[in-house]
């Protein structure tokens, strides 16, 4: 997003483990644990982006208003969007970037001051130039949408569900009444078996029903493997991070299986078996190439396990798998860092 310009850089740290393994067969899964060790400059991105978020659900919320300036009590009702530490006022927060809002006051109907915030020209600049960014982007936006609803099982999301990945996916703020009604063809609102609001998708596109995996592996002319439906995943391990024998001879083994598109139905699979398992890493490995940054918290990944038909306690993959889902110790999963992760 172009608001990024109006915060700092971030660098990007690596999450450091020491190896703790035990290995064992059980049920042809190997049991592969890891002990985590915090990395204090990831943990400086996580937070820093949190920031931004909340900034820019605000700016958004601000430029959408009819006058552009709205009191602070407002702002407040959004609280729940914004992801702020309990003991943080928004007030607090908006005063923070004097170069995104500009403070006034208001009066209200009792006579007392209240802060009004509105935004900066270049706050307002940026916001028309990401703007523009989206309708220039409107199709990579339908698509990647499309596809987050055809890896679910019924073609649809609870729309509470969207919007928690809303900022992930680099959808609109406001998409729910700007994208979707502009394509009756292609969405459409449900009302849910337990009465929330849901978004469904109305055609599958077999266009779209294909994996970044077998994308990259077709660019890279992998023949044998898009013959024999054996693709691997590319991996990367971090620097000081090292596999015993045993266990680099299993991830091989592992890498050889049959890969099944995230997109087709598995549910012949059994779920005790390492080949499913490697269907529900392909399944996140795609989902966080929908994203913008390849990245999402887990809470999110956790929401999704449903709509996604994945077994319980799926979320063991990313302890046995760190290797292809980067996983942060402050409950994120991320692939933040393209080169290590590409395809």
């Amino acid at each position: 997003m172009v608001m990024y310009m109006l915060f700092s850089k971030f660098g990007v740290g690596f999450l450091r483990r020491t190896q703790v393994y035990n290995y064992q067969h059980k049920r042809t899964l190997v049991n592969v644990k890891l002990k985590w060790v915090k990395d204090r400059a990831l943990d400086a991105v996580v937070s820093a982006e949190r920031d931004l978020k909340a900034a820019c659900v605000l700016v958004s919320i601000i430029s959408s208003s009819s006058h552009g300036c709205l009191p602070i009590y407002h702002l407040t009702c959004h609280r729940g969007q914004l992801g702020l530490p309990y003991d943080l006022k928004v007030s607090t927060f908006v005063r923070r970037y004097p170069s995104v809002f500009l403070e006034s006051h208001v009066l209200d109907s009792g006579g007392t001051r209240v802060p009004c915030f509105s935004l900066t020209p270049e706050a307002i600049k940026l916001q028309q130039e990401e703007s523009n960014l989206v309708q220039k982007n409107r199709i990579d936006i339908l698509n990647r949408l499309q596809k987050l609803l055809m890896l679910t099982r019924d073609w649809k999301l609870p729309l509470q569900t969207v919007d928690q990945l809303k900022w992930d996916l680099g959808l609109p703020y406001d998409y729910q009444h700007s994208v979707i009604p502009h394509h009756p063809d292609l969405f459409s609102f449900i009302r849910l078996l337990d009465d929330r609001v849901g978004l469904k998708l109305l055609s599958w596109d077999d266009d779209l029903a294909v994996s970044q995996l077998q994308k990259n592996s077709a660019i890279q002319q992998e023949e044998e493997g898009m013959r024999s439906g054996c693709l691997a995943f590319p991996i990367g391990f971090t620097r000081g991070f090292g596999l015993k024998r045993k266990c680099m001879e299993w991830l091989k083994e592992w890498q050889s299986l049959p890969y099944h598109s995230p997109y087709y139905d598995a549910s012949h699979l059994d779920p005790r078996t390492d080949e499913s398992e490697k269907r529900i890493v392909g399944v996140f490995h795609e989902l966080l190439h929908l994203t913008i940054q390849k990245k999402t918290e887990r809470k999110n990944v956790s929401n999704l396990r449903k709509p996604l038909a994945l077994p319980q306690k799926f979320t063991k993959v990313f302890e046995r798998h760190p290797e292809t889902p980067y996983c942060q110790t402050e409950r994120k999963i991320c692939d933040a860092v393209e080169e290590r992760f590409a395809g």
